[in-house]
């Protein structure tokens, strides 16, 4: 009697046509996933742009006025409230807005579908992995998920509206008015809101490094220092060139690195229990 195939159950059983197939319908629900969510920004443009993107340029801004508070708590004077932010958006090429409202409808798409393309991630690495690590793995999603989204409100609610504050009322001259491109003043919240989305995932990028041993907590606290440098200069980078800003950056930024510290030392915990009990 002859045997019935088995399904391959087993991601190492699989060839490596088979896993490339496999990846690609991973990644063409993903990239549906964004399409859908993209047409759904791209409908609502109003609350997209008016209500959200063009916020920051508002001086009655939420950000505005809770540092506005905060300085008037510490008794400093009004210097710190924002009262004006005199510059235009202008668009100067033929198909500039129809430009901006595509990239940023898909821009949109790429934040909001972030954790079903971590869940995609996580289906096509799942069946390489042991019970025990699909079990330690659960909670990957979600995490990594609310790490991304809470880099984004901080690239919105702080690192946009500071820099947007702070370019807007230079001035090397009172002869020169600003009127800023539109996709200047879209590539700059756009960039603030991703890059911050993306360095909110050092504990996730450090515990991947550790697992596969690249990173070790003893590594992370001996170069820390060169670690607190490099923080300072990302800042500097993504920040106006004001040092209250920097700070204001760099803080969440270093709380994460020791965080990371912590996730690594755990991990090496886990990872030697796991050795001794297989011995």
């Amino acid at each position: 009697m002859s045997k019935s195939k088995t399904p391959k159950s087993n991601s190492s059983e699989m060839s490596f046509l088979e896993h490339l197939e496999e990846l690609r319908w991973h990644l063409i629900r993903s990239t549906l996933a964004v399409l859908v969510l993209a047409i759904i920004a791209f409908i609502a443009k109003d609350f997209i742009f008016d209500t959200l993107l063009f916020a920051p340029k508002d001086p009655d801004f939420i950000t505005y006025r809770i540092f506005c508070n905060i300085a008037q708590s510490f008794g400093l004077d009004e210097s710190a409230c924002v009262t004006e932010i005199s510059f235009r958006l202008q668009n100067r090429t033929m198909a500039g807005q129809f430009n901006i409202h595509i990239w940023t409808a898909i821009t949109a798409g790429i934040i909001l579908a972030f954790p079903y393309i971590l869940y995609e991630l996580w289906k096509f690495i799942a069946p390489a992995l042991k019970e025990n690590e699909k079990k330690n793995s659960k909670g990957f999603i979600i995490t990594a998920s609310v790490l991304f989204f809470l880099g984004v409100l901080f690239g919105y609610f702080i690192i946009a509206p500071l820099s947007i504050n702070f370019l807007a009322n230079y001035r090397v001259s009172d002869e020169i008015f600003n009127d800023i491109d539109i996709g200047s003043y879209m590539g700059l919240v756009r960039t603030s809101a991703l890059a911050c989305g993306i360095v909110f995932e050092l504990p996730i990028i450090i515990y991947i490094l550790t697992k596969v041993g690249l990173v070790t907590p003893e590594g992370l606290k001996k170069y820390r220092k060169f670690a607190i440098v490099g923080i300072l200069i990302l800042a500097a980078i993504i920040t106006p060139p004001d040092i209250a800003s920097q700070v204001i950056v760099a803080i969440p930024i270093l709380i994460l690195y020791e965080i990371s510290i912590y996730i690594s030392r755990a991990v090496l915990k886990l990872e030697t229990k796991k050795n001794k009990a297989e011995v």
